[in-house]
């Protein structure tokens, strides 16, 4: 378990592992406020006063992991890790997993509600992202926790609201496709694991061209003809992402307008 006082220096450590030619078995990153929570809930022993923490685990035979374990120290150090903890025991492993797996709970008790986002993005694109994601909290006053894959870019920021309050749920679903907005445009992804249904259907349209949709629609024709599956999910009309703003319309009409649309 590594500590940061900079969420910077833990995304480009990241990247800094994987570059050495390490390919961790696990490779986490929380930020203060996941930090706090899991803390708070679990006791797995995190430095609270840290800015982000990286838990990584490294596995394989006895004498390579001592090796990886040395190297991925000295990546940690070098950028700018303020502790390094090596798990002593099998009890202690547990403990440190214990709160990152326990995160979401950990999170729920400290808001009525949270909406958890799955954009996936470049490694080296973590500092970029994150520095965004704080600039749309602060922008919308709604916390939000980051918790996620870092080895594989995959992030969940979970964005805290009160459904109870007006229009905080639908600031929070603005906020969250503004994040995966984000991803797309660091060169990632609207989803890692999670899926595509209605949720993120309008960022169907930033992530992919007009041209690109109506193969999809076609795909879905010609296995679901009559419409029967899952209609008004996964896949967007063009007339959706022109609405949305994702599609530039020439004199109110779509580009080819002779086509059909499924």
């Amino acid at each position: 378990m590594a500590s940061f006082d900079d969420i910077d220096k833990a995304g480009r450590a990241v990247g800094d592992i994987i570059a050495c030619g390490i390919i961790p078995g696990g490779l986490e990153m929380m930020d203060n406020l996941a930090i706090r929570a899991a803390e708070d809930f679990i006791h797995a022993g995190y430095p609270i006063e840290a800015t982000a923490i990286l838990l990584c685990e490294l596995d394989g035979a006895e004498g390579d992991v001592s090796d990886d374990c040395a190297r991925v120290r000295e990546v940690l150090e070098l950028a700018g890790a303020t502790e390094i903890r090596l798990a002593r025991d099998e009890q202690e492993r547990a403990r440190f997993w214990a709160g990152r797996k326990n995160a979401f709970p950990a999170v729920g008790r400290m808001s009525p509600d949270y909406y958890c986002m799955d954009g996936t993005i470049p490694r080296r694109e973590l500092p970029t992202v994150l520095t965004g994601i704080a600039e749309l909290s602060r922008q919308s006053g709604l916390a939000v926790a980051n918790v996620f894959h870092a080895g594989d870019g995959n992030m969940h920021p979970l964005i805290l609201f009160d459904a109870n309050r007006p229009g905080e749920l639908e600031l929070a679903e603005d906020v969250g496709g503004k994040i995966l907005e984000l991803c797309v445009a660091a060169g990632g992804s609207i989803t890692g694991e999670h899926g595509v249904g209605r949720e993120k259907i309008n960022q169907m349209c930033a992530q992919f061209t007009s041209d690109e949709i109506t193969v999809f629609h076609a795909v879905k024709a010609a296995f679901d003809p009559t419409g029967l599956l899952n209609p008004g999910k996964n896949i967007p009309t063009l007339a959706r992402c022109a609405e949305f703003g994702a599609m530039h319309v020439h004199h109110n009409q779509l580009p080819h307008p002779e086509l059909p649309r499924f």
